[in-house]
């Protein structure tokens, strides 16, 4: 695959995702009447990391030497030093002001995972006294999950909520002290992920049907999860989105990808939850993910405007692009800082215009 079929790919699964959420959503049959889950007061969102990797050309290259977006990411020799990974601190206050936390995701280098978890936060303390009650895995892309031994070597039994759509190889990560490794071109074995310490706590596992039949689960007052059962990059299906409803204010997403679409998420939300209004979102968009522009990109800032968001809060796979070009189309984006600047490495795309949240930012919806 030459570098041009390559970015096509990329920049068609992640506008066509995006741009979904325009069209037509079909009213799934459990949705007679709308879900009323709750509310919250509040919902905080600590940015733990969003650089998934360090460097797109090495990222790319790598991806388009072992065959391309489509290939089994188990079977790609990365290059680990480029890698860092996605993960966030969820802190909800109910109507009754009391805080609970929990984890989004699990980034991907250990070593960096460990950096952010007990020297840039404080999550490792937290996982390990319980304040952190569980852990939701958006999906099992790399980014997300092969960090997982930074989590679990502070909390082994942590409740885990993760699409049911997984591989054997994913499972051996997370329960059988897997060490996956993959063939460069001459042959050697390169070792690309490792788990010393087996997941020994609950995994639910999530569908489409939720645990009432209704589509989504549970989890809180105020706090749902929805698995969308999607096709995703590198033999990746299925991304679970958190859904808060927040008193007074609306519909908030907060998501690792948003590989369904932001346009498919509030559309999604506006058929099924009873009092729909929406008022933000957090997360990867997947959109511009290595940067490059398209005349379709502009239909989805369209598509952000006429939900009349107030809040949106974006970074790693949304693309700094998308999200300049957004801002200045007047899309409430929320900026960040230069506290990115203070970890030990960063991504070698950032800006100085800080226009959209980085390491060490926080949102509150």
């Amino acid at each position: 695959m030459d570098r041009r079929s390559f970015l096509k790919s990329m920049a068609a699964a992640g506008a066509a995702a995006s741009v979904a959420g325009t069209g037509v959503i079909p009213k799934p049959a459990h949705a007679a009447g709308k879900v009323d889950f709750g509310q919250v007061k509040s919902v905080k969102v600590d940015v733990l990391t969003e650089t998934s990797w360090f460097d797109n050309d090495i990222f790319k290259k790598t991806l388009m030497d072992y065959g391309g977006a489509m290939t089994n990411q188990y079977t790609i020799p990365w290059e680990w030093d480029n890698a860092g990974g996605y993960s966030a601190l969820i802190t909800v206050t109910g109507l009754d002001d009391k805080e609970r936390k929990f984890l989004m995701d699990t980034g991907w280098n250990t070593e960096w995972m460990d950096y952010i978890f007990n020297e840039k936060s404080n999550v490792a303390s937290m996982l390990k006294s319980g304040e952190i009650e569980f852990m939701m895995l958006s999906h099992w892309h790399l980014d997300h999950l092969w960090g997982i031994e930074s989590t679990l070597k502070n909390k082994p039994d942590i409740t885990i909520y993760a699409p049911q759509t997984h591989y054997p190889e994913d499972i051996a990560l997370l329960r059988e002290k897997a060490h996956h490794k993959a063939k460069d071109k001459s042959g050697k074995e390169i070792p690309i992920c490792k788990n010393d310490v087996p997941h020994t706590g609950k995994l639910v596992e999530c569908t489409p049907s939720g645990d009432k039949g209704d589509g989504i689960y549970r989890v809180m007052p105020g706090v749902a999860i929805r698995m969308f059962d999607v096709p995703i990059l590198l033999r990746v299906r299925g991304e679970n989105v958190l859904y808060f409803n927040v008193k007074d204010k609306g519909i908030v997403t907060v998501t690792g990808c948003c590989h369904p679409g932001i346009l498919s998420l509030f559309s999604y939300a506006r058929s099924n939850f009873e009092g729909y209004k929406p008022y933000g979102c957090y997360g990867g968009l997947h959109i511009t993910l290595f940067e490059n522009w398209e005349p379709k990109f502009d239909d989805i800032i369209k598509g952000v405007k006429s939900f009349q968001l107030q809040k949106v809060g974006c970074n790693h796979c949304t693309g700094w692009i998308w999200a300049e070009k957004a801002a200045e189309a007047g899309v409430p984006v929320v900026k960040g800082t230069n506290k990115y600047k203070e970890y030990k490495k960063f991504s070698s795309v950032a800006k100085a215009s800080n226009v959209f949240l980085t390491n060490g930012d926080s949102v509150t919806f």
